[in-house]
């Protein structure tokens, strides 16, 4: 850390190392602006000042490409169910009992729609509405990120 970087807080540096300490990740990354930051347990803090570039969309066959504006088109629904915390994301209770919801199930305002694992914590995620599950956007074990749309419910 002998070249110090202008405009850098180091401040914020040793903040993130000290979330990572405190929860057990490995990795944390920051974005303000055109700066990023990335603290890894594995390596060194990464500084990147240039504009982070936006994915280039992936060409499929044109049944794909209509599959992935549907996914798309649900993850941005107003009846989507957004993920509250970073975590795990399990559709039943325990590994081989009945999920929680399927596609086509009437689900009531509060009931357990599905649960979130994070920093070895079950928290149950309740629908937020009544409704019918028209899309479950996860699968059975997957990480899932903060806002990620989880769920549909029309």
């Amino acid at each position: 850390m002998a070249d110090k970087k202008p405009g850098i807080d180091q401040s914020l540096i040793r903040d993130l190392a000290n979330i990572l300490n405190e929860t057990d990740l490995t990795e944390i990354e920051v974005e303000q602006d055109d700066l990023r930051i990335r603290v890894s347990r594995a390596g060194t803090p990464q500084y990147v000042s240039a504009p982070v570039p936006a994915a280039a969309p992936v060409q499929v066959a044109s049944a794909g490409v209509a599959a992935v504006s549907a996914v798309e088109t649900a993850r941005t629904s107003k009846n989507a169910v957004s993920a509250p915390m970073v975590g795990t994301a399990y559709l039943s209770p325990a590994p081989g009992s009945r999920p929680f919801i399927e596609v086509g199930a009437a689900v009531k305002e509060g009931q357990t729609i599905l649960i979130i694992e994070a920093m070895k914590t079950m928290n149950q995620i309740p629908a937020p509405r009544s409704g019918r599950v028209t899309e479950i956007l996860v699968e059975d074990g997957a990480p899932v990120e903060y806002g990620e749309a989880l769920v549909v419910i029309e």
